[in-house]
């Protein structure tokens, strides 16, 4: 099994540009480290919806023939990670339906933790759903609600969620974007050639030129529509706390989220995990791609000289057809190999971003020691994961997290360290802090923001005015 945490999903909406289409595929293929198995994008053309989507990646999907489909001067686009439904065709978002109003889309990174309560609620009721995905349930309460206007019948739904959400959402003449009132999960906004653009990273609008405008903020609803940006807050405030795994692992480094450079508060985290767990080597080794900035920050603190001596192999597929003769550590000499000419003979500080169930960590440990390495000591640049997320995250249970039942000492015996040590927590908010903003550490000490399961709230109110 991956010992990874997995990225959630991407999202991305366009308003009023001639190639609405093109920019869409374009910021997905920026956002393709949130999601691997699905793609989709809708567009808006003369009152019509239009749609594309498929399993697999952006770059497969999304052909010249498949654009030449999707006309229109609105779009909204995602990549998909499932983290609540399976991988199946039919949870490919965005989701496109005909309702009381005409057409409407859907697009979500996170998750909703009360989302199957309130889909058995909407089942007693009738609903029949699509789909497994609890993205869904936001669909049918926009469906169900007695609003005249599809901004008012989001609002109403929104009233009805509790948990992580980045939405982008569209009908034939507007797109909506909103984020969860605790900031749980990013989303920013851009403009290029005079058109809107929303993304869940900063590396989207990059690619495609968009100039930064602000992020959406916590609990934010933006509607752009012909006449103009509105913004306004529908929900009632909450405690900011912005997911930190965001700046661990999963935003990409050229990204400004949260009001952070990733790049540099990872070089931060490295820095100071050298000044609270210093050893004596030879040189500091990053773990790629996700240990590379704490590397490069963990080295300049230390003085001891960074070398790249794992390469990457950047072009595994998703499935492979292993021999039958047992080849050692097989699942990571697919993706990585270490440069046996710069590793034999010395004392080597491997830096990763985590550890998770620990059996990749035991494997790269081993096979550096079998490439010469005379010691290897393990540096972790976030504290031990303990707690799994339930907020956008694909993590293991509890139990099959390494941390949560053993020591930092029994998890350096199992990983064949010579020595282990992981950033603090103390240490990791230090180099994470900003002006006005918290963070869910929920992964590191179980303290949940908002709990697992919430019971809904009466669905009769979806038929009142």
């Amino acid at each position: 099994m991956p010992d990874h945490f997995h990225d959630q999903c991407g999202v991305v909406a366009v308003y009023d540009h001639p190639e609405a289409a093109t920019l869409a595929y374009l910021a997905l293929h920026a956002l393709q480290h949130r999601g691997q198995e699905s793609a989709g994008i809708v567009t808006s053309d003369s009152g019509q919806l239009h749609k594309v989507g498929a399993m697999g990646l952006v770059g497969d999907i999304f052909t010249e023939e498949a654009i030449a489909r999707l006309p229109g001067r609105i779009a909204i686009g995602h990549n998909r990670y499932s983290t609540h439904g399976g991988s199946v065709a039919a949870n490919i978002q965005p989701f496109m339906v005909n309702y009381g109003l005409g057409q409407m889309a859907l697009g979500h990174n996170g998750q909703l933790v009360n989302g199957q309560q309130i889909r058995e609620s909407l089942e007693a009721y009738g609903s029949i759903f699509q789909s497994t995905s609890d993205t869904e349930v936001v669909i049918h309460l926009i469906a169900q609600s007695l609003e005249g206007r599809f901004t008012a019948r989001i609002v109403q739904a929104l009233r009805q969620l509790r948990g992580a959400y980045a939405f982008v959402l569209m009908d034939e003449e507007c797109v909506v974007a909103v984020r969860d009132p605790w900031g749980l999960r990013p989303l920013v906004m851009g403009t290029v050639d005079g058109a809107t653009v929303f993304a869940s990273e900063t590396c989207a609008l990059d690619l495609i030129d968009a100039q930064l405008v602000r992020e959406v903020e916590p609990g934010e609803m933006i509607v752009v529509d012909k006449e103009g940006l509105h913004s306004s807050f529908p929900l009632p405030p909450e405690e900011r706390r912005s997911c930190i795994f965001e700046l661990l692992y999963f935003a990409r480094p050229d990204s400004h989220i949260f009001g952070v450079c990733i790049n540099g508060v990872r070089k931060r985290f490295g820095a100071q995990l050298a000044r609270e767990a210093p050893v004596a080597a030879d040189m500091v080794v990053p773990v790629p791609d996700s240990g590379v900035p704490a590397a490069f920050g963990y080295a300049a603190e230390s003085s001891i000289p960074l070398e790249p001596a794992l390469v990457r192999n950047h072009y595994v597929g998703r499935t492979f057809i292993e021999p039958s003769q047992s080849i050692r550590n097989f699942g990571v000499r697919l993706k990585l190999n270490p440069v046996r000419g710069s590793i034999t003979g010395k004392r080597v500080i491997l830096i990763d971003d985590s550890i998770v169930r620990g059996t990749t960590s035991r494997k790269i440990v081993k096979m550096v020691r079998d490439a010469g390495a005379t010691e290897v000591h393990l540096r972790i640049s976030s504290p031990p994961t303990t707690h799994p997320c339930h907020y956008g995250i694909d993590t293991p249970t509890r139990e099959e997290l390494i941390a949560s039942a053993r020591t930092v000492n029994e998890i350096r015996d199992y990983t064949g360290a010579d020595s282990l040590a992981y950033l603090s927590h103390e240490g990791m908010l230090a180099a994470a802090a900003r002006s006005g903003a918290g963070y869910c550490t929920a992964c590191f000490d179980g303290a949940y923001p908002l709990t697992p399961a919430v019971a809904p709230r009466n669905q009769l109110e979806l038929f009142q005015p």
